[in-house]
């Protein structure tokens, strides 16, 4: 028993104080904290440190970076689609006054020498999206998502950024029905810009308009452009509706033929602007008595001094 070693197992054994341990270690921070700034010699040591950390740090900031430019991303894209569809917006306004340029250019000379020239009407209107085509194959038309709501009637034109594209025909409460431009039952007064000439181009259903009534010897050329004429009190006059593709002239006809495409997107594009209904035209003067309305007028008054006699 004597021999017996009492020493206590090693688990139990303590080792400095945790006091000792702390000034010890802030000693020795402190120690390299002033060589450091002193002699630098511990920049090596951090470079090579950053080195070798410097793609765990990459890696680790890999998903928050991600997530960063996934949502700048989307960001952006939302600001562009919205600045586009202002753009569109801005475009639409201001196409009314703007492709009506080259008809007032070409008048200016006429009008120049007028004393009084009545200002012409600004066109106004509302953009309206496109939201399908009719049902009827057959047919050229659209729907848009502008009604009755929004002040919509039957007869009003619709154009777009480059010309002409159609009419309202049908109103609903919260749609229109646009008959384009190139449907057969459309028919719109026209000038010809080069030379003055005026008609009537008809849709053909396919596309393509023709340009009616004119004699085979019309001065009409392929690249003619045609604008509308105002005559039918629908359309402002100068808005640009075709150009002239082919010209089919045959003197056993006393009209040409005359084939267009219409300058509008008519079947392209998701947007046109709905013009309001323009001012009303001056009333026709009323016409002149026939010859017959006239010897009856004349044989009344004798009458009638026959029996003043």
């Amino acid at each position: 028993m004597a021999g017996m070693d009492h020493a206590p197992p090693p688990f139990f054994k303590r080792g400095p104080a945790p006091l000792a341990l702390l000034t010890f270690y802030i000693a020795v921070s402190l120690a390299i904290f002033v060589v450091d700034l002193r002699v630098k010699s511990l920049d090596l040591f951090r470079q090579s440190i950053a080195l070798v950390v410097d793609p765990v740090q990459r890696v680790a900031q890999t998903p928050g970076s991600l997530v960063d430019y996934a949502a700048g991303y989307l960001r952006g894209l939302k600001e562009l689609q919205q600045e586009n569809s202002d753009l569109k917006h801005a475009q639409l306004s201001t196409t009314p006054n703007l492709q009506r340029l080259a008809q007032l250019e070409s008048e200016n000379e006429r009008l120049r020498k007028l004393l009084a020239v009545k200002e012409r009407e600004k066109a106004s209107g509302q953009v309206a999206q496109i939201l399908y085509t009719a049902r009827d194959p057959f047919s050229r038309k659209v729907i848009v998502d502008k009604g009755q709501q929004a002040g919509i009637t039957a007869g009003q034109p619709a154009i777009d950024e480059a010309g002409v594209v159609g009419q309202v025909t049908r109103v609903f409460p919260f749609s229109a029905e646009v008959t384009l431009i190139t449907d057969k039952s459309q028919a719109i007064p026209v000038q010809v810009v080069r030379s003055g000439q005026r008609s009537v181009v008809f849709g053909l259903g396919n596309g393509q308009l023709e340009l009616r009534y004119m004699p085979a010897n019309a001065d009409v050329q392929v690249g003619d452009v045609l604008v509308t004429s105002g005559l039918d009190g629908i359309f402002l006059p100068g808005f640009p509706v075709a150009k002239v593709v082919n010209v089919e002239r045959d003197s056993a006809y006393s009209f040409a033929r005359i084939f267009c495409t219409p300058l509008a997107g008519v079947e392209n594009f998701g947007e046109l602007m709905v013009l309001d209904p323009r001012q009303p035209l001056p009333e026709r003067p009323p016409e002149a008595a026939g010859r017959g309305e006239l010897k009856e007028g004349q044989r009344a008054k004798k009458k009638r001094a026959a029996r003043a006699n």
